[in-house]
């Protein structure tokens, strides 16, 4: 965005909020890092007779139909319908405004001090010790059957239409289809095998779409709250639970190498059991076919960044880290395959 483009975005933010607090000002914005179905911006909200409060400003981007993952009003919906629910952990929605064909629809909530990282993944100046890491994988696993035993009439998403799994998995193979085969070789093969044994369903609940710590802020060993809710749909539980599960031991990767203290921090990710067994402690019911969930994650990592792959080829300056994640690809569908008990090798 450029500056005009800014104060554009504050100035319809702080009459959006005079329009709740009269008087209300909205100030000192500042990009936030991440995301790229939408602007997001921290900014300080003022009103009258209050302390200042940080809030995060989220607008869909300018020129471009504001549907799907750019649906910011769609995400404030289920923020704000999640921050009512019990015992679940979502920042709060403040106030949004419509838009118009000229003008992209924006939403602001508060910001939630705490950190986000991937134990497994991430790299940054001070990570967590392994025992905290643990605590926050088992609170994540917890929190997550907290949300699917939210019956989906009862939250307010009974009108959402149901995803069924194998329509995700065609739009995985979609996405394959655009690539080039030597970019995820045998992908072909994970696709029948999973085409092959397609679970039967069981009842829907609320997705998150990528449930994974990195889409979480912890402030020390706590769950503050869920974020990035830009793909969240209602569809099988399971995909969900095996996406967190699969965190557990990525195949992926975007370094060739990450610091000790990162090395160490991760070490602390508790096994994919373990975190089973606290999100049974929350949701106790039969988890069937989760080889083929997991499975069926890998699949779908390998199609969703084989996309950023094929385009890092075109650049002229490839990003180094999508380097290294081309390189990953290949393990990626090999251990779907292994999963599903599909020969490794051929």
């Amino acid at each position: 965005m450029t500056e005009f483009d800014v104060n554009t975005l504050t100035t319809r933010a702080t009459a959006a909020a005079g329009r709740r607090w009269p008087g209300a000002v909205v100030s000192a914005p500042s990009a936030l890092p991440g995301g790229v179905s939408s602007l997001t911006y921290r900014a300080t909200l003022t009103r009258p007779e209050r302390p200042d409060t940080a809030v995060v400003l989220k607008m869909a981007p300018p020129g471009l139909e504001p549907v799907r993952n750019r649906d910011v009003l769609r995400q404030a919906r289920i923020i704000g319908l999640l921050g009512a629910a019990s015992g679940v952990r979502v920042p709060t929605i403040l106030f949004e405004e419509n838009g118009t064909p000229e003008r992209p629809p924006l939403f602001a909530m508060t910001l939630v001090d705490g950190q986000s990282y991937e134990p497994l993944l991430d790299v940054v100046d001070s990570p967590p010790e392994p025992d905290t890491v643990a605590a926050r994988a088992r609170a994540a696993a917890g929190m997550l059957a907290r949300m699917q035993n939210l019956d989906p009439v009862a939250l307010g998403v009974g009108n959402e239409p149901v995803v069924p799994v194998p329509e995700e998995l065609a739009r995985w193979a979609r996405l394959l289809d655009t690539v080039d085969d030597d970019i995820v070789p045998r992908h072909a093969e994970l696709h029948a095998a999973l085409a092959d044994r397609i679970p039967a369903p069981v009842a829907p609940t609320l997705l998150h779409g990528d449930y994974r710590l990195a889409n979480m802020l912890f402030a020390g060993e706590d769950l503050a709250a869920i974020i990035d809710w830009e793909i969240w749909s209602v569809g099988d539980p399971r995909t969900d639970l095996a996406w967190l599960l699969m965190h557990t031991d990525p195949v992926h990767r975007f370094r060739r190498s990450r610091p000790a203290a990162d090395v160490a921090a991760g070490a602390g990710m508790p096994s994919l059991g373990e975190l089973l067994a606290a999100y049974r402690a929350e949701r106790d019911i039969p988890v069937a076919d989760l080889d083929w969930f997991l499975a069926y994650c890998h699949y779908k990592t390998a199609s969703t960044m084989s996309v950023f792959v094929k385009r890092n080829r075109r650049r002229s300056d490839p990003d180094p880290a999508l380097v290294v994640a081309a390189e990953s690809l290949a393990e990626v569908v090999e251990r779907g395959l292994a999963v599903l008990g599909a020969p490794a090798v051929r």
